[in-house]
């Protein structure tokens, strides 16, 4: 049995302005591209569990890490993906 890794990808809630963002935006039509209306940035994780780890227990367990370590649920969501 091999590794299984989940990815966790946080973002900015849809109702938090985003300042990163708005300057890639501005940056990216400075530089021709003007078909950009908008731009969101956010973050990426990747991380591997133990093989042999319960998917329903890992889940749980990345879920919660998500909650309190990666993300800041007061203006950010995040999404989880596993991947064997």
């Amino acid at each position: 049995m091999g590794f299984m890794k989940a990815r966790v990808y946080v973002s900015m809630k849809p109702t938090v302005l985003d300042p990163q963002g708005q300057t890639i935006r501005s940056a990216l039509a400075g530089l021709g591209h003007t078909s950009i209306a908008a731009v969101r940035q956010g973050k990426y994780f990747e991380i591997t569990l133990e093989p042999g780890t319960d998917r329903g227990k890992a889940g749980a367990e990345i879920d919660q890490i998500a909650r309190d370590v990666l993300a800041n649920p007061v203006i950010e969501e995040y999404r989880v993906e596993f991947v064997e």
